[in-house]
């Protein structure tokens, strides 16, 4: 291979992994970047529901998928209209007639809590270790000019996402004891 054509295939490895990499940022702002941001608590309130029911929800396999409450949400503003909303992942069961602040995201409410924050990590987290593996991979060709075998990314990107696993049940687990104390 001459030089001309090492330094052409550096640069497109190079341009590659920048293309994945801003891919992978656009995808999670995309999906599921609004929720984590609602789950956190990094945005303000957007008003308040009024529990009418809450209940054990189940995963389309028919798996626990914690509580789920339903109710009406009233907005912040005076001009918006009432409707009724359902909280995904809520931090307790609460009982019909609680008010509880949430953010509403792509119709459904949200409310800081360590399932909601295990949940959206983890799917941010799948989402994320695959393009950086790739990106991880074209970075190496680009600095030494040939693609090589990809054995040692393959690997970490298998560690990676059970760092995932992991860290979204620590996640989880560690929320309700962080924001207590905060």
């Amino acid at each position: 291979m001459t030089a001309g054509t090492k330094d052409a295939v550096r640069a497109l490895a190079l341009l590659g992994s920048g293309a994945v990499l801003a891919l992978a940022g656009w995808l999670v702002w995309l999906l599921p970047g609004p929720q984590l941001v609602a789950v956190l608590g990094l945005r303000p309130v957007d008003g308040t529901l009024a529990v009418s029911e809450c209940y054990a929800a189940r995963d389309a396999e028919g798996y626990p998928g914690g509580t789920e409450c339903e109710g009406v949400y009233t907005p912040r503003g005076s001009g918006a209209p009432r409707r009724e909303v359902l909280l995904e992942a809520a931090a307790a069961a609460y009982r019909p007639g609680s008010a509880v602040p949430v953010r509403i995201v792509r119709g459904k409410a949200y409310e800081p809590s360590g399932p909601a924050v295990g949940h959206a990590g983890a799917v941010t987290g799948f989402l994320l270790v695959p393009f950086l593996a790739l990106a991880s991979w074209l970075l190496r060709w680009a600095r030494r000019g040939r693609g090589g075998k990809g054995e040692a990314h393959l690997i970490a990107a298998l560690a990676g996402l059970a760092a995932v696993f992991v860290l979204s049940v620590a996640a989880a687990l560690l929320f309700p004891l962080v924001t207590a104390v905060l």
